[in-house]
């Protein structure tokens, strides 16, 4: 049905999310930021990730066939400021997912929310577990994510929720390849700061 994805990672591989309503599945083609990068150590570290989901296929009827997700990323929204009144854009923080490990194998948790290309949403709260190539996911849809504003203007909401309206009460599961641009990152002090990421993520009802 749909998905979503998005995780730590493991010498290239990392972890995905899923979403779907009953059953089915999306491909995801997206890009990872880890901070500081992975490398043969194994350490905390942060990172954000964002993606397109296409081709899904879902038991429900009228379910989207594309979407996007994104986690520990940034979005505008337009609220309305209690001083003046008036209409502002403000940048809100998505929660940043975090993790413990390195290249050979690690763990991370977070939420991830994907934007359906009818304007729905889900939220994802996820867990993954992975080494080298190869990450598992578990996770369920969450009833909603709440972003943090970054230096809003005086009057302006300090935080912002987008509620779950598509696929509420499913879970999710998945597995995708995760491959830094320069293969020997994990080799280096720096470690790989970013990866691609492409696979399939599945969820069920």
């Amino acid at each position: 049905m749909a998905c979503i994805g998005c995780a730590s990672f493991a010498s290239f591989a990392l972890a995905p999310s899923a979403f779907a309503a009953s059953a089915g599945g999306c491909q995801l083609q997206g890009t990872a930021n880890f901070s500081p990068g992975l490398n043969s150590s194994s350490q905390p570290f942060t990172y954000n990730f964002g993606g397109a989901l296409s081709g899904c296929q879902s038991s429900e009827a009228g379910a989207p066939a594309s979407g996007a997700v994104a986690a520990g990323q940034t979005l505008a929204e337009q609220v309305k400021n209690s001083i003046t009144g008036a209409t502002d854009t403000v940048t809100y923080q998505e929660p940043v997912p975090t993790g413990n490990g390195g290249c050979a194998s690690s763990t991370t948790s977070g939420s991830a929310l994907v934007t359906w290309a009818d304007g729905t949403s889900t939220v994802l709260s996820y867990s993954t577990t992975g080494a080298l190539a190869a990450v598992n996911l578990s996770g369920s849809v969450a009833a909603s994510m709440t972003l943090t504003a970054v230096n809003p203007p005086a009057g302006d909401p300090t935080t912002f929720t987008i509620a779950t309206n598509r696929f509420a009460g499913d879970s999710a599961g998945g597995a995708l390849l995760f491959q830094p641009p320069e293969p020997t990152a994990c080799n280096t002090p720096a470690g790989a700061t970013t990866a691609g990421i492409s696979g399939g993520v599945s969820l069920n009802g």
